[in-house]
């Protein structure tokens, strides 16, 4: 930026900066000199005289039309608008005020009795003040709205709809960007101009980065479909540009976000599948007007619970959680939505450990609960692996207890959250959380109906805690590397949204002790993730065919208990459940008495500190687990994936 381009910067930032009794006092003298012009505008034009002789004769008349249009511009609100925010409501007041200085200009002439005034005059003195005033406010828009921004950086607006207008209309004023064209998919729309901006084919957008420098595409296509929004982003991933979108347009309707919200790229858009539409009476099954517990409020899975139970009105919710600080943001959040969305929910934040077995009864008992969706658990599998005791006192311990004391205080449904790292478990957390499976199975037939009991198994979910989105996006903000335990390492993947949706749905179909698997799509290489989220951030890769790349992506290895593979079902026999992404898996278990035999022994075995102990009493309980044996990983590979499990 040069120093004339530094100089203009300056001005208009002191202009912007001044309070508004100064810019209104400056706005007065533009228009001050407005109707000046006006007035010896109407009288040069009606008596064809440069220097009306009508006028020059009775000078004093100036001062009276000065004040009096300038009384009629405030009098309609023309200094209340703000210039650089000038639209179409202003110049409309700005017509009201010429019209209502046309009448204040005519009272004056005639109050002054001036005889052979042109009536042509009283038609132009309103003309040539619209026009003045409204090129004045014009002018002044147009200059603090672009002076200086020439060094802000060059943004393309990906939809010319609505959403990307506003958007457009929000840059203008910003200090961080500009916008310098749309592009859109609709030919109706190219070679036009909105907001001064020409809208361009999708297909010269590598044209459009060279010739303006772009850096960042911004997604204005809040309801696009998603498999939609994924054919973009895929189409602009090979581009050197830095993608955002705005937020959905349900959150902007419901008032959840602004449409000038930017944010990164929600990774689900990278996976393109359309989420089924939840069926309502499932939603509500167990939870509308029914009292509900949900434990691991605090958690990603738990907290997402939460909302969705909110918003089907239960009677009351209690938030059990032994994190104080996870209890209290989840808390707070309930209390904020249940005013936005306008429900009345009683709340009970319950700090509590789910291997508490009085505790949890007591809240049971003393609140009514009538449901119970169980997410609390340990589930970071290193991290698992090194403390196995809280693991498994946790996971398998921290399940029983909450299950007896349900069935205690006559609890009508019970659901265990699940993972699929329960399937053929190489972890401690994996084999914990098939015990927690084998407990509710097993006291589910032991009580024979008495309480509705099932469990839900999936696989990851995008942006929890712990997973590896919210990791990269760290490390790509911090140039790097990023890190991936290995090359052909593959994961489930599902949004919070959509996972706790369909646990709700599973739910009200589950008992017997059924085991639910949701579907989860294709497997995502969590490698190539690592590359798109890397490109999407407007970066490239440092690799041997680049290596004066971005950033770099370091393979670190399998952690302790790590699989390459995840899978969704043991046996592979299931049936359909009533719903397109729910299926009913039919699975072997063991008698409750065989169990609590083996259990017991596990349980001495956490008592006693004995690592090695508890990982071999898991070996007798959960099959497939063989504790520090590594289990061989399948082969046979699928377009680069393994065919792990799929319903």
């Amino acid at each position: 930026m040069d120093v004339s381009d530094r100089l203009l910067l300056g001005v208009r930032h002191a202009l912007t900066e001044l309070s508004r009794p100064v810019k209104r006092r400056l706005m007065v003298c533009a228009d001050t000199v407005a109707i000046l012009f006006a007035a010896w505008g109407a009288f040069a034009l009606a008596s064809n005289q440069l220097l009306p002789e009508l006028l020059l004769a009775n000078l004093y008349l100036l001062p009276l039309v000065v004040v009096g249009s300038l009384g009629a511009l405030g009098l309609v609100g023309l200094y209340r608008s703000v210039v650089r925010y000038m639209g179409l409501p202003t110049l409309v007041t700005v017509l009201k005020g010429a019209a209502f200085a046309a009448v204040v200009f005519a009272l004056t002439v005639l109050a002054v009795r001036i005889d052979g005034v042109p009536a042509a005059t009283f038609v132009l003195f309103p003309v040539l003040l619209t026009a003045a005033l409204g090129s004045l406010r014009l002018v002044a828009r147009l200059w603090l709205a672009t002076n200086g921004r020439g060094h802000l950086k060059p943004v393309l607006i990906y939809g010319a709809g609505m959403s990307g207008i506003q958007l457009a209309g929000m840059l203008e004023h910003g200090e961080e960007c500009r916008a310098v064209g749309f592009l859109d998919d609709d030919p109706a729309r190219w070679q036009t101009e909105i907001r001064g901006l020409s809208v361009y084919p999708s297909g010269e957008m590598p044209k459009l980065v060279r010739k303006f420098g772009v850096k960042s595409v911004l997604l204005a296509m809040p309801s696009a479909s998603r498999q939609r929004r994924r054919e973009i982003v895929e189409s602009l991933e090979a581009l050197p540009v830095h993608v955002m979108t705005v937020p959905a347009l349900a959150d902007i309707v419901s008032g959840v976000c602004k449409v000038d919200e930017l944010r990164e790229v929600e990774i689900d858009d990278l996976l393109g599948r359309e989420p089924v539409p939840p069926d309502a009476s499932l939603l509500d099954r167990c939870i509308h007007d029914c009292v509900v517990m949900v434990t691991g409020a605090g958690g990603s899975i738990g907290g997402e619970l939460c909302r969705q139970i909110l918003a089907r009105a239960p009677k009351r919710l209690v938030l059990l959680e032994q994190n104080e600080y996870g209890l209290y943001c989840i808390e707070r959040e309930l209390r904020t939505r249940m005013a936005s969305i306008g429900v009345d929910v009683e709340l009970i934040p319950a700090l509590g450990s789910v291997l508490d077995a009085q505790r949890v009864q007591n809240l049971m008992r003393t609140y009514g609960v009538q449901t119970v969706y169980h997410a609390a658990a340990y589930k970071h599998v290193p991290l698992v692996e090194d403390n196995p005791v809280e693991g498994v006192r946790t996971n398998a311990f921290g399940t029983l207890r909450v299950v007896r004391a349900a069935q205690a205080a006559g609890v009508s449904t019970f659901v265990l959250i699940s993972t699929d790292k329960a399937v053929h478990p190489t972890s401690v957390m994996g084999a914990s959380k098939r015990v927690a499976e084998l407990v509710v199975q097993a006291l589910a037939a032991e009580c024979q109906g008495c309480m509705r009991m099932s469990m839900v198994r999936f696989g990851n979910v995008l942006d929890s805690s712990g997973s590896v989105v919210p990791l990269f996006r760290e490390q790509i903000r911090s140039g790097g590397p990023v890190t991936v335990t290995d090359r052909a390492i593959i994961r489930y993947f599902m949004t919070i949204p959509e996972a706790a949706q369909l646990v709700l749905q599973a739910g009200a179909l589950g008992a017997d002790g059924d085991v639910f698997v949701l579907d989860m799509g294709k497997p995502v290489r969590i490698y190539d993730l690592a590359r798109r989220m890397i490109h999407l951030s407007g970066l490239t890769v440092c690799d041997e065919d680049n290596p004066d790349g971005d950033v770099e992506i370091v393979f670190t290895g399998l952690r302790p208990g790590e699989k390459l593979y995840e899978e969704l079902l043991i046996d592979g026999n299931v049936t359909p459940a009533g719903h397109p992404m729910i299926m009913r898996a039919k699975e072997q278990c063991l008698d409750w008495p065989v169990l609590d035999k083996r259990l017991k022994i596990l349980e001495e075995k956490c008592l006693a500190n004995d690592h090695e102990g508890i990982r071999r009493q898991l070996t007798t309980l959960v099959d497939g687990y063989l504790g520090d044996v590594p289990v061989p990983e399948l082969e046979a590979m699928e377009e680069g994936l393994a065919p792990a499990r799929r319903l």
